[in-house]
């Protein structure tokens, strides 16, 4: 069985563990990497322009605004965590299977995984 991307914390905000690629040719979710959300960022790790692609990219696919989602850790790591707050964690955990399931089938027709933003 594999180990859910995500965690309450004590503040009882759901925590998202993201595992980043940043300086891809576009910014997209690919998958998972271990207990993590793998995604891809088109912003250089530069001055926290990666961590910020993550945060928008993250707020856009769980249709949140850019404050309710917060680095928790990782500013200088692939691995981070994400908190987003204000959410319902049953919705989100939907919303990440149904995630994880297109991408499972795209790989499987071995074509890119959506959504994807310009950015």
């Amino acid at each position: 069985m594999e180990r859910e991307v995500f965690e309450i914390d004590s503040d009882e905000r759901m925590v998202l563990r993201v595992q980043v690629q940043p300086g891809a040719g576009r910014s997209e979710v690919v998958g998972r990497h271990g207990d993590a959300l793998k995604v891809r960022v088109a912003a250089a790790p530069e001055s926290g322009r990666a961590n910020q692609a993550c945060q928008r990219l993250l707020a856009e696919l769980f249709d949140l605004g850019a404050s309710a989602v917060t680095l928790v850790s990782g500013a200088t790591s692939r691995s981070k965590r994400f908190a987003l707050d204000g959410v319902d964690p049953d919705e989100i955990a939907g919303q990440l299977d149904r995630l994880l399931s297109i991408e499972r089938q795209a790989s499987a027709d071995h074509r890119p995984a959506r959504p994807t933003t310009g950015r």
